[in-house]
């Protein structure tokens, strides 16, 4: 879920069209895009491709479809190409005729309530020729089309990699990588993990059954993902159309319908690093899942790896993000609201105690264009004691948000979303 910063956004428009026609994009998710499935002011514009009541507190549950630039019709051909080898290899001796084509590409934007704006990913959709039924949904992981999701991956992956954790040996799959995402969305953080990370094992956990088919019927999300009550795969095997668009990810995508509290106090597992992005109809976190005497923060420190483990959140912002975000670090501190404050102190004293370990750290970055900030707790990393050792770890994630770059081939530069406004929580 995320807030737009108060801009006038119709002017914000007229500039941001200028830069895609003055500039070479690579990443297909830039925010110069936005006007394209944002649809300026307040309205809702677009063609409704899924819609459903909640019976999970998110009230309408509908997804639009709105049409794209990029890619254009030049590089369609790509993609055929890549589905046909795909279709080749993975079906060496069935033969068909027909070849694949691509239909065309659309951004789908997941509401609640008909105006919260919970989620947005780009869809490819394609088909076999002389077979009009094939006509398949593909969610284009590498593209992240909101600043927060960009804000949370990549302080993520920075910190984590600050710390005794091989990242290199997950990016390459000699190693895995034990993830959890609470609140499901459209499903673009765990696709873009389970696709850029060989050794990710993503388990996902959402609460609205109403959500996980919006995100599957409309947003291109892997089908064979979806994880019964008994916990096996609600499909024993993927139909052709998945294992030629996901063999090789969908297998380490579990995606489960469970409430986020009864899941992690009934957890065995631990996980290297879990993300929690959870907002329900009226754009609220859950009060449990922040409060300080909770079951579920208490029983959240179980789950993580007590020498690595990252905590990763996404919060609304309370506090003024006027500021000059060019010098991001320095005394003194970008300040916090009253919100962000306790929710980060909630979560920090809960994974790190209350300052009698001498490991761990937390800190807030900002996220552009939008009134969110991404809260960090990491239980690697000596405990900083004062601003020299801030700075100590702050320089380790700049020059680590530089190697995820590489190692991933990351679509967007992490060290923009790591020094911005970086503000520690102690």
């Amino acid at each position: 879920m995320f807030n737009l910063v108060r801009i006038n956004f119709k002017s914000g428009v007229r500039r941001l069209s200028t830069a895609i026609r003055d500039r070479h994009i690579v990443d297909e998710g830039d925010w110069a895009f936005a006007p394209e499935w944002w649809g300026g002011g307040d309205s809702c514009v677009g063609e409704t491709v899924f819609r459903g009541v909640s019976h999970s507190g998110n009230g309408v549950v509908s997804v639009l479809a709105h049409p794209c630039s990029k890619p254009d019709k030049l590089q369609w051909g790509r993609a055929e190409h890549w589905l046909q080898q795909r279709y080749t290899k993975i079906y060496p001796g069935l033969k068909h005729h027909g070849k694949f084509k691509t239909a065309g590409y659309q951004w789908r934007t997941l509401h609640f309530n008909d105006y919260t704006r919970e989620s947005t990913v780009k869809v490819m959709a394609a088909y076999r020729e002389g077979e009009p039924g094939s006509m398949c949904l593909m969610q284009q992981a590498h593209c992240l089309a909101v600043p927060y999701v960009k804000s949370l991956i990549a302080a993520g992956l920075a910190t984590i990699s600050s710390c005794n954790f091989d990242f290199k040996k997950a990016v390459l799959g000699k190693q895995n990588m034990n993830i959890l995402c609470i609140g499901h969305g459209g499903g673009s953080i765990p696709l873009f993990l389970a696709s850029k990370i060989q050794g990710a094992v993503v388990h996902i956990v959402e609460i609205d059954p109403i959500v996980i088919s919006a995100s599957i019927q409309a947003m291109g999300f892997p089908s064979f993902s979806v994880i019964t009550p008994s916990g096996k795969r609600a499909f024993a095997n993927p139909d052709h159309a998945d294992e030629i668009l996901w063999k090789g990810t969908h297998e380490r995508l579990f995606l489960f319908n469970s409430d986020a509290e009864q899941f992690i106090l009934e957890s065995n597992n631990i996980y290297d690093i879990i993300f929690i992005d959870a907002y329900d109809g009226d754009d609220i976190f859950p009060h449990k899942l922040w409060n300080p005497h909770s079951p579920f923060l208490q029983a959240l420190g179980n789950c993580l790896h007590p020498d690595h483990g990252t905590v990763v959140v996404n919060l609304h912002a309370d506090f003024d993000l006027n500021l000059d975000a060019s010098n991001p670090f320095g005394l003194p501190y970008v300040p916090m609201g009253q919100y962000v404050s306790h929710v980060s102190r909630s979560y920090k004293d809960a994974l790190l105690g209350n300052g009698n370990s001498a490991l761990g750290f937390a800190y807030t970055v900002s996220v552009p264009w939008l009134y969110n900030a991404s809260l960090v707790i990491c239980r690697g990393f000596g405990r900083p004691k004062d601003s020299s050792g801030w700075n100590l770890v702050f320089n380790t994630l700049m020059s680590k948000a530089l190697e995820v770059d590489k190692l991933v081939n990351m679509p967007f530069s992490c060290l923009q979303y790591i020094k911005r406004n970086f503000t520690p929580v102690d």
